[in-house]
């Protein structure tokens, strides 16, 4: 897809979650004192009088969002199996548990999120949390499914953590915005359905989202939470 003007423009919309964080965005703070109401507020601002531009309706904004996503994460192709006919029966249990997702993941029905705790060759021990479907599409996983190389954290992923240097990155993929939450902390907002995922080990994992540890000797921890993707309302 070819970078329109208009998309180009539209790309601030990213920073709203939901229509009504950009309707909360055109308010002001006059606003809060004296309407004392939150839907007047966001009414007031729909109607065009807290812009001196264009207000976009429900519609508008969530049509040309997702111009802008479709332009930054464009559709994948038609899926192929990667693992399909690479996977043998004594495979690591983390090769075997990935390869039985991959299809439910390629064709958006299932977002898994692998937190992983790994060393590497060098020794020093890193972490993250992976968005699997998002690697998929832009990686070579047949070295991974033959066995051949190992499912490491990258500074690209959802989360990473680097235990020597003490470096921490987060960034927004094709089906997770990242969060930081004051009370529960580090969690993930799936982008399609807009359930939230919470990778801590003490709570429950969130809606449509349940938690496996996988045991393999290629890592020292593996955590995968599984999400399934309910349409939008």
């Amino acid at each position: 897809m070819k970078a329109t003007p208009q998309i180009e423009a539209d790309k601030t919309l990213l920073r709203f979650a939901t229509y009504e964080d950009y309707l909360d965005s055109l308010g002001t703070p006059q606003d809060a004192c004296y309407l004392q109401s939150v839907e007047t507020a966001r009414t007031i601002a729909n109607l065009g009088y807290r812009s001196s531009g264009e207000t976009l309706t429900r519609g508008q904004f969530e049509k040309r969002l997702a111009a802008v996503l479709a332009y930054l994460y464009p559709p994948y192709k038609a899926y192929e199996l990667t693992s399909e006919g690479l996977v043998t029966p004594d495979a690591d249990m983390i090769v075997r548990e990935l390869s039985s997702r991959e299809r439910a993941n390629r064709i958006g029905i299932l977002s898994t999120i692998i937190f992983l705790r790994a060393f590497t060759k060098s020794g020093v021990e890193v972490s993250g949390y992976i968005d699997y479907t998002d690697r998929l599409t832009k990686e070579n996983w047949k070295p991974f499914f033959k066995g051949l190389a190992r499912l490491m954290p990258k500074r690209t992923d959802l989360g990473f953590y680097h235990w020597k240097s003490e470096d921490v990155v987060s960034n927004d993929s094709l089906n997770y915005k990242v969060l930081q939450h004051p009370q529960k902390g580090l969690i993930f907002q799936n982008r399609f359905d807009r359930k939230i995922i919470n990778p801590d080990p003490e709570a429950h994992p969130g809606s449509n989202t349940s938690r496996k540890r996988i045991y393999s000797k290629h890592c020292e921890l593996c955590i995968l939470f599984d999400h399934v993707v309910r349409q939008r309302i």
